[in-house]
């Protein structure tokens, strides 16, 4: 494959004039306004749940993990967070 162009080929522009588009569209672009982020704020709040339904669920994930390690803790006898008693032998005089 040539990088040369042919003539009588395709009527593809030049490099020039496409950097002469490209350049000239750049320059003519202006930003619009920026973001309004109070409307965007209100929108994702607008479209989430409503906090009851997190709350609950959240709660109700708190009751299920508090109770699965209550008994994985039982299943494996780590009572008293796994501190075993410590048994201190002092000599009678």
């Amino acid at each position: 494959m040539d990088d040369k162009t042919t003539q009588g080929g395709s009527n593809s522009p030049s490099e020039a004039d496409v950097s002469r588009m490209i350049r000239a569209e750049v320059d003519s672009w202006t930003p619009r306004r920026g973001p309004d982020w109070p409307d965007i704020l209100i929108r994702l709040a607008g479209s989430g749940p409503s906090p009851w339904v997190v709350y609950t669920a959240a709660s109700a994930a708190l009751v299920v993990i508090l109770i699965a390690a209550f008994l994985v803790g039982s299943a494996l006898q780590l009572g008293g967070l796994g501190l075993q008693p410590v048994q201190v032998h002092v000599p009678h005089n």
